[in-house]
């Protein structure tokens, strides 16, 4: 870790098992946001969703050059890894997602009869994807906070509590929204000039690379960014705070009130 990770402390200060005294927070706060971020992007099985039916369809594609047999195949595989997370009752989001890129793919490339046509829902995607972290980043509001603020229960604290995590999703929204526009550079020109098989390939290959850079950069960026507000802790202490007053409220009112009740009984 670097200096530029940590606070510097004066000498003599440490405390008596030789660590500093923020090491522990230093690492709960790159637990935390390791442990989101894999939470927000589908970790490895995610990854794995992301790639296989796209992979299927370029290979079998490659061999015989049926687009409905490569086409039906993916789709499959899709569907399949979707009903193993229903059955094992995970989180589906991104199986879900993946069924109905696969599914547009198929439906608009036998529309048109192009098997180049089967990416080209996932490029447009790719493409909106890009301009939606740009545009939001420009606005102020930069969509990976808006994406990541619930997961670290946060929700949209980062924007007028938190100056230093809206500048973190800022960098990191930056760093999404160029990743996928120099994605796009190089699809959209294979699109119209190269094979399918080609650009499945690149397609293939391109999947993980620029994800797994992105989401480095984002965690370096929220490890060195101060930790979230969880917002929904502060609503829990706030309900606590204001039980105990109307508790406190109660119990001085009954104080109050045994006096009047016992010069009542007495003058009766």
């Amino acid at each position: 870790m670097t200096s530029l990770d940590k606070p510097t402390q004066d000498a003599g200060q440490s405390p008596p098992d030789g660590r500093r005294e923020d090491d522990g927070q230093v690492h709960d706060s790159r637990t935390v946001t390791e442990a989101a971020l894999f939470e927000a992007f589908g970790g490895i099985r995610g990854m794995v969703e992301t790639v296989l039916p796209g992979l299927i369809f370029v290979t079998i594609f490659t061999i015989n050059k049926d687009l409905h047999l490569s086409a039906i195949a993916a789709l499959a595989v899709s569907v399949v890894m979707l009903v193993v997370r229903l059955l094992r009752k995970d989180t589906v989001k991104h199986a879900f997602s993946g069924v109905f890129g696969v599914a547009f793919g198929v439906v608009f490339a036998m529309f048109t009869g192009n098997a180049k046509d089967f990416y080209l829902p996932g490029m447009l995607y790719t493409l909106g994807l890009a301009l939606a972290y740009i545009i939001t980043t420009l606005a102020g509001v930069p969509l990976i906070g808006l994406m990541l603020g619930p997961v670290f229960k946060e929700n949209l604290s980062w924007r007028t509590r938190n100056p230093g995590r809206k500048k973190a999703y800022t960098k990191a929204s930056w760093a999404w929204g160029l990743i996928l526009l120099a994605k796009c550079a190089i699809l959209f020109p294979l699109y119209w000039w190269a094979d399918t098989t080609q650009l499945g390939w690149v397609l293939v290959i391109l999947k993980i690379p620029p994800f797994l850079l992105a989401v480095w950069l984002t965690w370096v960026f929220l490890a060195k960014a101060p930790p979230p507000i969880d917002v929904f802790a502060e609503m829990e202490a706030a309900e606590k705070a204001e039980e105990a007053a109307k508790a406190e409220r109660a119990g001085a009112a009954a104080e109050n009130g045994e006096p009047a009740a016992g010069r009542h009984r007495r003058g009766a």
